[in-house]
This record gives C-alpha cells, structure tokens and sequence, in this order.
C-alpha cells in the first residue's frame, strides 16, 4: 500500500491570486514608479509581506 503525502500543495484560486498580484505591483508602482499610493507608499514591505502571505496561505490551505 503507498503511503499518502505528507503535505500536498494546491493551486489557489483566481481571485485570491489576482489580489496578491495587485498588492504586489501596487507595492512596486509606490517604490519604483514615484506614484503616491495612500498607506501603500508609507508601508512596501508590509505591501509585499501581506501579498507573499496570502499567495503562500492559497497555496497551502486547501478551497482559498
């Protein structure tokens, strides 16, 4: 009998992916463009943290 994996990855869903990517060039617009983005502009690494994070939840958690 095979053993079941462990831990199993799951793609996550569009919407939750579509946001990370926003957060994500929003955070990268703010630094690299010189666009003032209110709280992005002050807070890119919070920005970036808080998209990685939820990308990283979608593809651990499973129905995200």
């Amino acid at each position: 009998m095979a053993a079941r994996p462990a831990f199993v990855l799951t793609a996550p869903s569009v919407p939750l992916f579509a946001i990370a990517v926003l957060l994500a060039l929003a955070a990268l617009v703010a630094n690299y463009g010189g666009v003032a983005i209110p709280w992005v502009s002050s807070h890119v690494i919070e920005t970036l943290t808080a998209a990685f994070a939820l990308l990283t939840a979608g593809v651990v958690l499973r129905g995200l």
